[in-house]
C-alpha cells in the first residue's frame, strides 16, 4: 500500500487544513456570494483525481482515501450546481461532521507519515 500512503501524505494534511480552517471561519459562510461558492466547488473537484487514482475498496485504513475522495467530489458537485442554496446552519452537527472529517485526516496522514511498515501496508 506504498501508494496509498503517497496519496495520503498529498491529500490529508489538505483534509485536516480544510476542516479547521472551514470551522474557525464558518460564519463567513452565510453572507458567501454564490460565485466564490461555486469556485470553492470546482477545487474540491480534486477528489475527481482521488477516486479516479486510487478506487481501492480493501478493508483497512486505504477505503478512507477513495471515501474522502468521494466526500470532496459530491461536495464540490454541489456546491457548483447549487451554490445558492442555503447553508449548513451552525450547530453542534456541523461541528461534529467537520470533527470526524479532522478525526479522519489525522489517522490517514498518521498512516502516510508513520516510519516503517506494518502487515497492513
Amino acid at each position: 500500500m506504498a501508494y496509498s500512503r503517497q496519496i495520503a501524505s498529498l491529500m490529508e494534511p489538505m483534509t485536516i487544513t480544510l476542516g479547521a480552517s472551514e470551522t474557525l471561519n464558518f460564519h463567513i459562510w452565510a453572507s458567501s456570494i454564490a460565485a466564490i461558492v461555486y469556485l470553492n466547488g470546482t477545487l474540491l473537484l480534486a477528489g475527481l483525481a482521488i477516486v479516479r487514482i486510487h478506487n481501492v475498496w480493501i478493508a483497512g485504513w486505504p477505503v478512507l482515501i477513495i471515501l474522502t475522495g468521494w466526500i470532496l467530489l459530491l461536495g464540490g458537485l454541489y456546491r457548483m450546481f447549487a451554490p445558492e442554496a442555503p447553508r449548513a446552519a451552525e450547530g453542534w452537527a456541523i461541528y461534529a461532521l467537520f470533527a470526524v472529517l479532522f478525526a479522519i485526516g489525522c489517522l490517514l496522514t498518521f498512516q502516510a507519515y508513520r516510519p516503517g511498515k506494518s502487515e497492513s501496508d
